[in-house]
This record gives structure tokens, C-alpha cells and sequence, in this order.
């Protein structure tokens, strides 16, 4: 396990075909990202993306996300429930290497405790090569809630597949790496 030291690169997905095309304010890319900001305390490097709904443009922009733009973490909102256009999970999974299916069943059962339709939700995370992609709701609250019912265990994986260190702020969530 070789540790990257350099900032990390964080790139945030919304997709969305109404938000793609300006017809919809795009208010899960900037939720994810404040709870980032305000999560991470280490050096960051964020970048946010609006992509249409469909398999083929997630598998597109997470290719690209992951291999020439080297990418250590992927959160992609929208796309996971069970309308016709929500296909972000197959496209997720068109390009990912493993799947880590202990994200989804924790954010369904953390958004459980809220609103029964969380059992509609289809998240899921992945890695490909040196990065982590998790997708989550598109609602801001819920984003919320979802990452910090899985966020402890983001650093470590990190760790694990040589991508760039990330510390989090105890206060809001303890990242938690075995003891050595």
C-alpha cells in the first residue's frame, strides 16, 4: 500500500437530464460539496460536473474521471432510483472493477430511518483502479445523511487502493484506520 500525500482530487457528478439542460438548479452537486468542506480537513482539490440521466454518459464521465483525470473520489448524485432514465448505477458499473455493495445497504438503511421510499434507492460504490466512486441522493438532507453514515470508512478504503490521504474533522466524522 503506497500512500499518495498530495492533495486530493474530488470530483462530484449530478446527474440529472432537467439540470443538464439549465431547466432545474442543481442542488445536489453543491450540497455534496459544502458537506465536504465541511467534513474533509485536509488539502482538496473539488470539481463538479452536470451530466444528462442515462448509462452511457455516467459510464463516459466516470471513465474519464477515473483514468485521465485521476480522480481518487467520485461522489455521483441522482440517477439511482427505479424511474426509466435512472440508470446511474449500470453505468457505474459498466466501468468499476469491484463493487462495495456495504455503501449502499448502509445509506439505505441510515435514509430508512427518515423516509420510507429510501428501499427505492439503488446506491452503490465502486473502485476503479486508485478510485472510490459512491453514488448518493440528490437531495441535499439526504446526501447528508447518507455520507455520514458511510463517510468513516472513505479514508481507509482511500488508503487501501494508494489514493490520496484524507483526514476528516473528529467533531463531524471520526475516519476510522486500523490500528497498526
Amino acid at each position: 500500500m503506497t500512500q499518495d500525500t498530495r492533495p486530493a482530487r474530488i470530483a462530484i457528478v449530478t446527474v440529472s437530464d432537467r439540470a443538464s439542460r439549465g431547466e432545474y438548479p442543481d442542488k445536489g452537486g453543491p450540497g455534496a460539496e459544502d458537506w465536504l468542506r465541511a467534513t474533509i480537513t485536509s488539502p482538496m482539490q473539488i470539481t463538479r460536473r452536470i451530466i444528462p440521466d442515462g448509462r452511457a454518459s455516467v459510464a463516459e464521465t466516470l471513465r474519464r474521471l477515473c483514468d485521465v483525470e485521476n480522480a481518487d473520489l467520485i461522489l455521483i448524485t441522482g440517477g439511482t432510483g427505479p424511474a426509466p432514465r435512472d440508470e446511474t448505477p449500470e453505468g457505474m458499473g459498466d466501468i468499476m472493477e469491484k463493487e462495495l455493495p456495504g455503501f449502499g445497504e448502509e445509506m439505505r438503511r441510515a435514509s430508512l430511518r427518515e423516509v420510507p421510499t429510501a428501499i427505492l434507492s439503488r446506491q452503490t460504490a465502486g473502485i476503479r483502479g486508485k478510485t472510490l466512486m459512491i453514488t448518493i441522493p440528490g437531495k441535499p438532507s439526504a446526501i447528508a445523511t447518507c455520507l455520514d453514515a458511510v463517510f468513516a470508512a472513505v479514508p481507509y478504503c482511500l488508503d487501501l487502493i494508494g489514493a490520496a490521504r484524507i483526514e476528516t474533522d473528529p467533531a463531524r466524522i471520526a475516519a476510522f484506520r486500523p490500528k497498526a
